[in-house]
């Protein structure tokens, strides 16, 4: 079995999506993260949904998850709303991490093994300077696992 065997049509974002769209979207369709694309259409980054968190969470209450119960609840429950007009450049570490892209003749194994190194449960497929597509970690445990 090959990556393009295992390829599912994958939602994307830009490096200037807003974040509350991006949320949305994580929130909509469940997701753990999301593909970023670059101006060029290719894989620029793998956004998992806890760099959105970072974004949208107080620095004082990730320094300090205690002083978090000093927020009263009506406003802690709208804590995405302080992004404001950020987008998803804002949201990406400062030092980019090892990008989980392979092309569509790479075994099962070798996709497996990008997700354990990169530590991502999604994989960009790209053919030619073209993005076809995402590999996520449910659908490879479900063809290793015969489910």
């Amino acid at each position: 079995m090959r990556a393009r065997d295992l390829l599912t049509d994958f939602p994307i974002v830009t490096l200037d999506t807003p974040i509350r769209e991006t949320a949305r979207l994580m929130a909509e369709l469940d997701l753990a993260g999301l593909i970023v694309l670059n101006e060029d259409g290719l894989p620029h980054s793998v956004l998992p949904g806890t760099q959105v968190l970072a974004l949208a969470v107080p620095g004082y209450c990730q320094d300090d998850p205690a002083l978090a119960r000093v927020v009263d609840e009506a406003h802690a429950d709208r804590f995405l709303d302080d992004v404001g007009d950020r987008t998803v450049r804002d949201a990406l570490p400062p030092q980019p991490r090892e990008l989980p892209v392979t092309d569509p003749e790479a075994t099962i194994l070798e996709v497996a093994a990008l997700m354990a190194r990169t530590r991502s449960p999604l994989v960009a497929v790209v053919e030619q300077d073209r993005y076809l597509g995402a590999i996520t970690l449910a659908v490879l445990f479900d063809r290793v696992s015969g489910a």
